[in-house]
């Protein structure tokens, strides 16, 4: 039997939700991606509900365990329910030699969502809809908390510290995630307070994955000791984006005076931290690839001792190699 207080910690968690979807402000129509699970399936109601006819759900099928095809059902029915447009894409999830399962079947979500969102839509009457505009992922606080965390375990920079960002732009498409603010336990609520049920990953107790073990280790220590975790190391965070992004202006501008491809002279000029920082810039910014400390520190090194014409620079870096051109730095991966 559901107690006051329970009513009153269901209606203070519905109150957050709505809050938080009245800060969400994006483009319509918009797409969310729809696993099945409590985030998503939160996170799309609350959007069908503050936009009806005007949200669209995807659900990319991993193919990994055996109870995927009951997720698509689950999602299937979830959406005919409530009339919203759904597609589904399968992928190949698994990885590559050197590749992470997480990172595969990350790589390919986004993949399969980019391509979902941008083809044609239909109503489930069959109904022509307008062209999405936007998507919306639902990660919530505690996820952000868990990327900040393996972030600081693996000695990230500034740019891995900032966590996941709430808004960017990829393929065309305004990307979100509104509930960055939310604890997990509060989506739960919101659902139960509609008696809406959802699907339960049983990877997710799994706790070979590092992020379950976080999840179920280390947060519920954190909730003791520092209750208000989740808010404070949101800002830290948020620091972090703000000191990357001005690395980033600091780089571009030194990336104009060094040259594309960039030349070794001005970059001698340079002090040690601006030139790591313009040669990690160049490589993502350009190639999309990212050095590793090892790697940026043997890249300076080479470039602080080629005084002759004949030093050569060939060095592994990120998914191929920079090496000595003439007067310039290139990056190949052929």
């Amino acid at each position: 039997m559901q107690t006051q207080s329970d009513a009153d910690l269901l209606s203070a968690s519905a109150a957050l939700v709505d809050a938080a979807m009245a800060a969400f402000h994006p483009p319509l129509p918009l797409a969310v991606a729809f696993s099945g699970g409590a985030d998503s399936s939160a996170l799309l109601l609350a959007c069908h509900a503050r936009w009806p006819g005007w949200v669209r759900a995807i659900h990319v099928h991993h193919g990994l365990q055996a109870a995927a095809d009951d997720f698509q059902k689950h999602c299937e029915q979830l959406c005919a329910q409530h009339g919203i447009a759904l597609k589904v894409c399968a992928i190949d999830a698994r990885n590559a030699q050197g590749q992470s399962p997480e990172d595969a079947a990350r790589q390919g979500r986004y993949e399969a969502l980019d391509g979902a969102a941008q083809q044609d839509w239909f109503s489930v009457d069959g109904v022509a809809l307008e062209p999405v505009r936007s998507l919306a992922l639902a990660q919530h606080a505690d996820d952000q908390v868990e990327t900040l965390l393996l972030a600081l375990s693996r000695g990230a920079g500034v740019a891995g510290l900032a966590a996941m960002p709430s808004h960017w732009q990829r393929a065309q498409l305004e990307w979100f995630r509104p509930l960055l603010a939310i604890p997990g336990r509060v989506l739960r609520d919101w659902l139960c307070l509609r008696g809406v049920g959802w699907v339960e990953d049983p990877t997710n107790a799994d706790q070979a994955y590092t992020r379950n073990r976080i999840r179920a280790q280390l947060l519920p220590v954190l909730e003791q000791v520092f209750p208000q975790f989740r808010s404070t190391f949101a800002r830290s965070s948020a620091h972090c984006a703000q000191a990357s992004e001005l690395l980033d202006e600091q780089a571009a501008v030194d990336l104009q005076v060094v040259g594309t491809p960039p030349h070794i002279k001005p970059l001698q000029a340079l002090t040690s931290v601006r030139l790591g920082n313009v040669l990690r810039y160049w490589l993502r910014s350009i190639y999309g690839t990212t050095p590793t400390a090892a790697q940026l520190s043997q890249l300076m090194q080479q470039i602080g001792v080629c005084t002759t014409r004949g030093h050569r620079i060939h060095i592994k870096v990120g998914r191929g190699f920079v090496e000595r051109r003439g007067l310039t730095l290139d990056w190949y991966n052929s």
